[in-house]
């Protein structure tokens, strides 16, 4: 086995987790709904930023190059991270190097986290419900309001008062029109390639990093070694046990963590299946129609699949009929994850 699928069954009430206009949706053909959704690229840096969390480290920091232009205008640059696996975020998450001239070696790391994006378990099983909002702040005698006219230049009380004249309006409350809010139960995916998870490449044909790295991690205790992609560095057993956890409840515990997260909601994880087969993990929770009324889904956990693990927290009952709720479900979760990533034979891959 060289790689673990894990499927992720979470509910998320009344929230938004990923903005575009409102909740973020996709339009299912088949059923004729707008689906609510959070990228795997949001989804993947939740869960980057949640092993962080797990470390207890400062995540690696980040480089912004900008260009004044001959016309003295700030452009946009390159954006690109430290390309340094001593940092666990950077050797979970990958990364993209291409320095702007061409004088410099592109270093480009492929995540060994394959991450979906979290989508409806079924679309008959979330969806998106809009309400109008406001900004009410009227009752405070403390407020400053500028009214600015046609100009741009600031009214004064006097011109205000006389242009509000007839105009049903107030200036201390902003009125917040169709605002979406996604409920409903949401699946994700995720497979990790314990071929490369612990592993970065020496290789300086395509490289990973740069040859000072390579001095740099092998002086800290990297072990030479190869794989399937060639020669590489494996991460020295102590960081590799320590990683492991902090990955493993990462994957069980990753909350929406960006900025575009409003409206919170728990997001509890129901239920996690684990398995080495990526036919068997689609399956393991799923959703079926009903025969009685096409226009309802029912969900389904697999709590006796033969090849995959299933964990079952207690608040899934509440949604989902099941038999095997624990109350420690999550926890056996986290470990079933880090005795396959600590089972796996890093050194001797070939």
């Amino acid at each position: 086995m060289s790689t673990i699928y894990v499927r992720t069954l979470k509910r998320a009430e009344h929230t938004v987790f990923c903005v575009a206009d409102g909740q973020k949706t996709y339009y299912d053909v088949q059923f004729d709904r707008y689906i609510p959704f959070s990228s795997g690229q949001q989804v993947k840096r939740s869960i980057v930023d949640a092993i962080s969390n797990a470390l207890n480290e400062v995540p690696s920091p980040t480089t912004f190059l900008f260009d004044v232009t001959k016309q003295k205008e700030l452009k946009e640059g390159e954006v690109y991270g430290t390309c340094d696996p001593s940092y666990a975020d950077q050797l979970f998450g990958g990364w993209m190097k291409a320095a702007k001239g061409g004088k410099d070696r592109t270093l480009k790391r492929r995540s060994p986290l394959s991450i979906s994006a979290m989508r409806a378990l079924h679309p008959l099983l979330a969806g998106v419900s809009r309400e109008n909002i406001s900004f009410d702040r009227s009752d405070r005698p403390n407020n400053e309001v500028i009214v600015r006219n046609a100009d741009g230049e600031i009214m004064t009380e006097e011109e205000i008062s006389a242009f509000l004249e007839g105009k049903d309006r107030s200036l201390s409350r902003k009125w917040i029109p169709n605002n979406s809010r996604a409920t409903g139960l949401f699946v994700f995916d995720i497979a990790i390639d314990l071929r490369r998870l612990f592993c970065v490449s020496t290789s300086q044909l395509e490289p990973e990093i740069t040859e000072e790295t390579i001095v740099k991690l092998r002086e800290n205790g990297w072990i030479d070694t190869k794989n399937a992609f060639g020669e590489c560095l494996l991460a020295p057993l102590a960081l590799r046990e320590k990683w492991a956890k902090a990955l493993a409840y990462a994957i069980v515990n990753w909350k929406i963590t960006s900025n575009q997260s409003r409206t919170f909601s728990l997001m509890d994880t129901l239920a996690i299946a684990i398995s080495d087969n990526a036919n068997l993990i689609g399956g393991s929770i799923r959703a079926k129609l009903s025969e009685e009324n096409s226009e309802k889904a029912q969900p389904i956990i697999e709590e006796d699949m033969k090849n995959v693990d299933t964990f079952i927290s207690l608040q899934a009952g509440g949604f989902i009929q099941t038999k095997g709720e624990k109350i420690d479900a999550l926890e056996k979760a986290e470990q079933k994850l880090i005795d396959l990533m600590m089972a796996f034979d890093y050194g001797n891959q070939l």
